[in-house]
């Protein structure tokens, strides 16, 4: 099933399939992150509000805003 990545719940697993090229200061952040196609992600959490959210990418854990994780189209495992 492909959807966003903002639209994922803590401990799903996923794969990138796209990024959107909106901005290109935050698509080329995402890029240096690691977000590529092919990429295996797992949700992690939420920050008590909802947003940030924390994901596994490779062997980091980082945390990126819902508007961006919008950017992000992805594939659940």
């Amino acid at each position: 099933m492909t959807t966003t990545l903002d639209k994922l719940h803590a401990c799903q697993f996923c794969i990138v399939v796209e990024i959107k090229e909106t901005v290109f200061a935050v698509f080329q952040r995402l890029l240096e992150m690691g977000f590529i196609e092919g990429a295996g992600i797992e949700v992690l959490g939420f920050a008590p509000l909802g947003d940030p959210m924390r994901l596994k990418i490779y062997d980091s854990v980082i945390a990126i805003r819902k508007s961006e994780a919008a950017l992000i189209t992805v594939e659940t495992i």
